[in-house]
């Protein structure tokens, strides 16, 4: 099959944009920091979220505890005044609360090995971030610095900051 008209157009404007960074090596710079920034921000983003879930699972877990608490005291008064159907009942409902507090324990034990990972690629990406920044010279960061100062004056003539 040949290939589509967007499949040319996509190739001619990757080879375009390939010979204009080669060419322009300040502006390839500005683009892979941009993209180390941008996925620094997605990764730290990802982890407020995962934090927040784990917040949420550990406030699950305490209310939880208090109902098993709760339940299993019910359950105890319910045998001692004779009620055993009821302190079944209780019983029951007290280990479908635990078979619950189990679940969620579990999510949060995975909570936390996402964050663990997370973490972990953060740290490559500050430490590839490290690694740009001493292969440069003051040649170089001066070169990125006025590029960032123009893309940024074209953004704001632009309107997009």
């Amino acid at each position: 099959m040949a290939p589509s008209w967007l499949d040319q157009l996509e190739r001619n404007l990757e080879e375009r944009l390939n010979a204009f960074l080669r060419s322009n090596p300040q502006q390839d710079q500005l683009l892979r920091q941009q993209h180390l920034h941008d996925r620094q921000q997605d990764l730290q983003r990802r982890r407020r979220q995962l934090q927040e879930q784990a917040q949420e699972h550990r406030r699950q877990l305490l209310s939880l505890a208090r109902e098993v608490r709760d339940w299993r005291s019910r359950s105890d008064r319910a045998r001692a005044a004779g009620a055993d159907a009821l302190s079944r009942r209780a019983e029951a409902h007290t280990q479908t609360l635990m078979d619950q507090g189990r679940q969620l324990w579990e999510e949060l034990g995975l909570l936390g090995q996402q964050f663990r990972d997370l973490d972990h690629q953060l740290d490559a990406l500050h430490k590839s971030a490290a690694q740009q920044q001493k292969g440069r010279s003051l040649d170089d960061d001066w070169a990125l610095f006025e590029a960032q100062q123009e893309l940024d004056e074209l953004r704001r003539r632009q309107g997009l900051s």
